[in-house]
């Protein structure tokens, strides 16, 4: 019943429906992709700027968002303590070390000051700084753009209501 011929046959038309399935999935790809293709999208366009007085400022403020220190003055503390569960692979507050120091009393801590941890070159070049709330701030958006050659693999925090909220919290612990 099932010689060659009939096997290739068969073959033949599993090859030739994969061919038409994906075919027809290109097509409707180019067809409906919303970030390539017909109608502008995704290309690159030309722009200009027309500068107003006081605009730019506004504008410039509008992006950001609020500050850092206005967000700072409202943060919930129980809210960071949920945030510090990203940092507890690492980090322990507990008064012992983990894979990073320990972040008892960090909020206004000296930087590098940890006796018997062993800091990257790049944390014991700032250690005449202290951990304000704005350097931490700072290190917790990006630790690697704060401070380059740092230790530290965590890539960061994004959402400036989740830093003040950690910062918050972990200026409640002693």
């Amino acid at each position: 019943m099932f010689d060659t011929m009939t096997f290739t046959k068969v073959l033949g038309a599993v090859c030739g429906s994969l061919l038409v399935f994906l075919l027809g999935n290109w097509a409707a790809t180019s067809l409906y992709s919303m970030d390539g293709g017909h109608g502008g999208h995704g290309e690159e366009t030309q722009s200009y700027v027309i500068e107003v007085a006081g605009g730019a400022t506004e504008a410039a403020t509008e992006e950001a968002g609020p500050d850092f220190a206005t967000v700072y003055a409202a943060a919930d503390a129980a809210a960071g303590e949920k945030v510090f569960a990203k940092c507890k692979a690492c980090h322990k507050v507990d008064g012992s070390d983990g894979t990073g120091p320990h972040l008892n009393g960090v909020v206004d801590r000296a930087k590098a000051s940890v006796a018997g941890f062993g800091y990257s070159d790049a944390l014991l070049a700032m250690a005449s700084d202290a951990w304000t709330a704005e350097n931490l701030n700072a290190f917790l958006e990006s630790p690697k753009g704060y401070m380059p050659g740092t230790k530290m693999s965590f890539s960061g925090l994004p959402k400036v209501q989740d830093r003040a909220n950690l910062i918050a919290w972990l200026a409640t612990q002693p």
